[in-house]
């Protein structure tokens, strides 16, 4: 035990020391990243600033001259580059400010540059305007002042401001580079002592922790294996109840239906024979009693009805009576009469055991039930064909689909239809695309 402590501590003390270099070297590669990153930010800015600024200055120049162009040659041709460069001017100023939305320092000058380049846009337009009006003198005298020098000037003066104050950014950036370079030596340096001492101390107790790892290790595999084998037999044993309640479902289901059959048949039966028997009595005298005892009949005609449904979904006479085959189309045939889908069927008569065909008969109506309720689909087909050693089922739909990894897990349905499936030895696979329908498979061995 004392021995066991011993390397708990040297590895707490290597796990310290590993962490910490850990630590040390995210913290040195995090902050040369930020630094690094901000000083890249600052010179894209620097060099976009400088480009707009430029490109700001050589419209404004474009602007001028077009301006200049039509005040001395009075043709409107110049008008067009004049006209392109103020909308462009326009779109540089825009971007002007969106550039130093957030650098408040920045803003000032660049409002200032903005307004020097209205007041020119301003000085200009009034010129071009009042040459259109033909007042000679009165553009000749703007044209005249120093006005337009001073503005361009102004303009000038704003946009080197701007670069200046760009280039200080773009100083304080580089040295911030410089910083984060040797910090990040001095500490990549101190990251190497400490990790090759942890891995010192790491490589000593490497081999005392192997030793003790195995015992470890084997002790957990024979648990694992102990409960893996507890999990088989409990799923066993799980799988073997969930099929011998499925078997004592489906006997009750057959007591009910047997039940229903004989004594509410007989009920209903004699009650529709003493309304026979009524009826021919009364016969014409009293046509208010004689349609009350019509719509008794028809009442006990539509509970015979809804008793023959009822015992039909419990356990269905056909599957006994007359086969796999004519259970399913006579199942189909129902189920597209009250639910409006249009259902095909491609069915191989074959010779099965009660239990497989009773399976493939549930599986096929908790399918068509699924595709009525979720689905939303106008076709169905359902395919059963025979092979030499296996029976292969298939209903297929044209509705909308679903994930098949996002089913809820409170819902049995497919539970229930996989479980019956897998207790015959049989597979049940479920394919279905968002969009595309679902198609529900199964296979089952052929005993018989």
């Amino acid at each position: 035990m004392a021995i066991w402590r011993f390397h708990i501590s040297k590895a707490t003390v290597s796990m310290a020391l590993a962490c910490l270099a850990a630590v040390v070297m995210i913290g040195i590669n995090e902050t040369g990243y930020y630094r690094s990153t901000s000083a890249v930010r600052a010179m894209e800015v620097q060099q976009r600033s400088r480009n707009v600024v430029q490109r700001l200055m050589l419209q404004v120049l474009d602007a001028e001259t077009g301006q200049r162009g039509y005040l001395l040659t009075g043709d409107a041709s110049y008008l067009a580059p004049y006209t392109r460069a103020v909308e462009a001017l326009q779109e540089t100023l825009r971007e002007l400010h969106l550039l130093y939305d957030h650098s408040p320092r920045e803003a000032t000058q660049a409002i200032a540059l903005s307004q020097a380049v209205t007041r020119k846009l301003s000085e200009m337009d009034l010129s071009i305007r009042l040459r259109k009006q033909d007042q000679e003198d009165a553009w000749r005298f703007v044209i005249d002042t120093d006005i337009g020098r001073r503005q361009m000037e102004e303009i000038r003066t704003g946009g080197k401001e701007l670069l200046r104050l760009e280039r200080n950014d773009l100083l304080l950036a580089q040295a911030q580079i410089r910083q984060s370079l040797v910090l990040s030596r001095i500490g990549i340096a101190l990251v190497a002592v400490v990790a090759l001492l942890a891995f010192f101390m790491y490589l000593r107790q490497t081999q005392a922790l192997k030793y003790f790892g195995q015992r470890e290790q084997e002790a957990l595999e024979k648990e694992r294996d102990r409960l893996g084998e507890q999990v088989r037999e409990r799923t066993a044993s799980l799988a073997e109840l969930a099929t011998h309640l499925q078997q004592i479902r489906e006997d009750e289901r057959s007591h009910l239906a047997r039940e229903l059959h004989d004594e509410l048949g007989s009920l209903l039966t004699a009650a529709k024979l003493d309304v026979a028997r009524l009826k021919s009595r009364v016969g014409g005298d009293s046509p208010e009693v004689a349609e009350r005892i019509e719509h008794l009949a028809q009442t006990l005609n539509s509970g015979i009805a809804l008793k023959r449904r009822i015992i039909e979904d419990l356990r269905p006479s056909s599957l006994s009576n007359l086969g796999l085959l004519a259970a399913l189309e006579i199942l189909t045939r129902e189920f597209q009469d009250h639910s409006g889908l249009q259902i095909a069927t491609d069915i191989e008569p074959c010779s099965l055991d009660e239990s497989t065909e009773l399976t493939i008969y549930r599986l096929v109506q908790e399918s068509l039930t699924n595709i009525s309720k979720y689905a939303q689909a106008q076709n169905v087909l359902v395919t059963l064909h025979a092979y030499a050693d296996y029976i292969e089922v298939q209903v297929r739909d044209d509705g909308q689909g679903f994930d098949p990894t996002a089913i809820d897990p409170s819902s049995h349905g497919l539970a229930g239809m996989r479980h019956r499936v897998e207790a015959l030895g049989g597979k049940l696979s479920l394919d279905s695309v968002i969009g595309t329908g679902t198609t529900v498979k199964a296979v089952l061995p052929r005993t018989s």
